[in-house]
């Protein structure tokens, strides 16, 4: 896309936007204005403190320019106070509606296609870009507002004291913004691609990182690679030519910046020699060099860099959606098989997955897909896999938190979901996720929180004392004053919050426990002691593993694999399941360093 059509697309967006917040816009004008009074007295100021006063031998009079000069300052601080909050009001819509347009994109490309891999560029728009564009969009408001009020301040402040310097100013100004100008349309274009190629480059590290694991299986790490490194270069290249228009834009900046000053001394004597006052000279050296030239300067740096960005990055949302249904892209790995024998219509398991599918969003692909599970009362079930595979979806399924997209899941032969309105916690099972819940409190009333049996009895002191000695907790909650001591959870360290909320899983009536890596805090010593104590206690344990040691400590291990799902012990699984070695290996070697 050329630079005008890029411009013929964003403009009619961006007066869209600006209209809809006229009552901003003139708010912002209006304080800015107030930024015009202090540059014109600033210049001005000094201009008839020198003239009218300490050359013509009245210092008071001159005294009283420059309070009016510094009175100017004060002025504009308290502008520059009220242009900050308007700016928001400007700036934090644009974020917003970017943010609201880069997940219907998204979406709609999902809807469109859903067996399309996810758009990895849509993450770079949604968090990157947005916030590029928030913070281009704010630096050139500033600065184009603070340049255009300051000029009118100084432009006016020269007319006053003697038009002639106008002459003599203007133009070198003008050639140095001519020339800057003409670096934005190569350095637009420079920044399109290097976009594109950040874009692509996410894309292609999405894919490998999904298939690592065949990438190292298969000794592809030099194809993988070969497909990385090209868009690499490509940006070192881009970014080097970017450097390069950095550099023409600096050499403009040098001559706005700098020659209406050389311009200005040179002309000097010739001004004296026709009537141009010492004071009027140093009042148009005060415009310059302390309102315009740092202004412009400014300007042209927000324009080279903010503006180039900006207009490239709006491109992308205002852009159509990508078209669908061209066959390119992967699915992502989804879990689905079956794992102990299909129930009939009643079912006597502790818990039971019936053709089981669910995915985050009606377009993405499954997480879990047509999964059989049944887990035996009593059973001590450990569950493996990597990172993001499904484990959490599943342990969430069985507690009832998450609803299936298709099939049935079943806690104690009843739907995993409660009734709405049911209160109180359920009675059926228990979940212990990896943020342990400990709340500030008594530690009796951290410890039986959950233990409440329907009709409201708790466990006495010497039950409690009991649990607290099998799992270890002697030390800690003697620490904590005891039973009856205070428990503030921002004191307590994600450990000792992990093994007080096992305690509380202990001591719940529920006979179904799930553990969602509840133990990922603890030594292994002490998940270990905790996992025998809880898998001893009446019921059914489900544990999401992260070490090899809770796996074979288990009665059966579910392997979720992203193509299959495998189960069986821990001695079966290395040779039934190369994921399951894969992960035996890789616990091995970190146990072992």
């Amino acid at each position: 896309m050329t630079e005008a059509e890029t411009w013929r697309r964003v403009a009619p967006e961006g007066r869209r936007f600006l209209r809809g917040r006229k009552g901003t816009v003139v708010r912002l004008a209006a304080w800015s204005l107030l930024e015009s009074a202090h540059t014109f007295l600033g210049g001005y100021g000094v201009a008839r403190a020198l003239d009218d006063g300490f050359l013509a031998g009245h210092v008071s009079v001159g005294l009283a320019w420059l309070a009016a000069a510094g009175a100017g300052a004060l002025l504009g601080g308290f502008a520059l106070r009220g242009v900050f909050a308007e700016l928001a009001d400007l700036v934090e819509p644009l974020r917003d509606g970017l943010v609201r347009r880069a997940v219907r994109q998204a979406l709609d490309r999902a809807v469109g296609d859903p067996a399309r891999a996810p758009d990895t560029g849509s993450v770079s728009r949604l968090t990157q870009q947005t916030e590029m564009a928030r913070d281009s969009f704010a630096g050139l408001v500033l600065t184009a507002r603070s340049f255009v009020f300051t000029a009118v301040g100084a432009i006016a402040g020269m007319a006053a004291l003697a038009p002639v310097l106008l002459l003599i100013v203007l133009p070198p100004l003008l050639l140095g913004a001519a020339a800057f100008l003409a670096t934005l349309r190569p350095m637009a274009s420079v920044q399109r691609r290097w976009l594109d190629t950040d874009e692509a480059l996410s894309d292609r590290v999405g894919a490998v990182a999904e298939g690592l694991r065949d990438i190292v299986a298969c000794g592809a790490a030099s194809a993988a690679e070969a497909g990385v490194e090209p868009l690499i270069a490509t940006q070192e290249r881009l970014a080097s030519r970017l450097a390069h228009w950095s550099a023409l834009r600096t050499l403009a900046l040098g001559i706005a910046g700098r020659l209406p000053v050389v311009a200005l001394l040179v002309a000097t004597p010739w001004l004296l020699a026709r009537g141009i006052t010492a004071g009027t000279l140093a009042g148009a050296l005060t415009y310059l060099v302390q309102a315009l030239l740092p202004a412009l300067d400014t300007l042209m740096a927000a324009l080279g860099t903010a503006g180039t960005r900006l207009l490239v990055v709006l491109e992308r949302f205002c852009a159509p959606a990508p078209p669908t249904g061209d066959g390119g892209g992967t699915t992502q790995p989804r879990a689905h098989g079956h794992a102990g024998p299909r129930a009939g219509a009643q079912s006597t398991a502790a818990a039971e997955l019936r053709g089981v599918t669910f995915a985050y969003g009606p377009g993405a692909a499954p997480v879990l897909d047509a999964l059989d599970l049944v887990v035996r009362p009593g059973e001590h079930l450990a569950v493996v896999g990597p990172s993001g595979i499904g484990k959490s979806t599943l342990t969430a399924l069985l507690a009832g938190m998450l609803s299936p997209g298709a099939g049935t899941v079943l806690v104690a032969g009843e739907s995993a979901r409660r009734e709405p309105g049911a209160g109180g916690p359920d009675p059926r099972r228990t979940l212990l996720p990896q943020q342990a819940y400990v709340f500030t409190g008594t530690v009796r009333e951290n410890l039986t929180h959950l233990a409440a049996t329907p009709d409201g009895h708790l466990p006495g002191d010497a039950q409690v004392r009991s649990a607290v000695a099998r799992l270890g907790l002697d030390a800690l909650v003697e620490r904590l004053g005891g039973l009856d001591g205070e428990v503030s959870p921002r004191l307590l360290s994600r450990g000792e919050s992990q093994h007080l909320a096992l305690a509380a899983a202990y001591l719940s009536p529920a006979p179904l426990l799930l553990l969602d890596e509840a133990t990922c805090h603890l030594d292994a010593r002490t998940e270990e002691r905790a996992e025998r104590v809880l898998a001893d206690r009446p019921g059914t344990l489900v544990v999401v593993a992260h070490r090899i040691t809770s796996a074979a400590r288990a009665d059966r291990v579910l392997v979720l694999d992203g193509t299959r799902v495998v189960s069986g012990t821990h001695a079966e699984l290395p040779a039934r399941s190369p994921l399951y070695r894969d992960l035996v290996g890789m616990w091995n070697r970190a146990a072992d360093a």
